[in-house]
């Protein structure tokens, strides 16, 4: 049931984020940050992907994805078309790993220590769901603030 609830809110928010992406008329304002905002949209859509290509993807789904976190912030000027090219292979990842998961799986204890202690792959996905949902409330500000 969780597994299903966990589905439907990532395929919902990565839609999302591909809309805000597309949103933006002039590609360059995505790289733009103003005085009161310190990462910019696009920064903020490649950590997204990153995350859950590493925590997802590559833990769960044995995808074999390396992250470099500190070029997700650092990269500028990606077009906008990779961008959203990058978000539907998330999504792929995304499910693809999500159906892999039993109910049981979810209070299995996450392989890797995120947060300086154990705790459960159904706890550490809805963090990641969460997280995903507080970037992209970045974003959307970003948007109307900027373009």
């Amino acid at each position: 049931m969780l597994t299903e609830t966990l589905k439907s809110l990532f395929e919902r928010d990565l839609k999302k984020l591909k809309l805000e992406i597309e949103s933006y008329q002039n590609e360059r304002k995505l790289w733009e940050i103003d005085q009161n905002i310190s990462n910019s949209a696009g920064n903020l859509c490649l950590h997204l992907i990153g995350n859950l290509n590493t925590y997802i993807g590559a833990e769960i789904g044995k995808t074999g994805y390396v992250r470099n976190r500190p070029l997700e912030f650092s990269s500028k000027d990606i077009p906008k078309t990779e961008l959203i090219n990058k978000i539907e292979e998330t999504t792929i990842v995304v499910n693809t790993a999500l159906d892999s998961l039993s109910e049981a799986d979810l209070n299995e204890i996450y392989p890797q220590i995120v947060f300086e202690k154990e705790m459960t792959t159904g706890f550490f996905l809805v963090h990641l769901a969460t997280h995903l949902a507080y970037h992209l409330g970045q974003i959307n500000y970003h948007r109307r603030l900027i373009n």
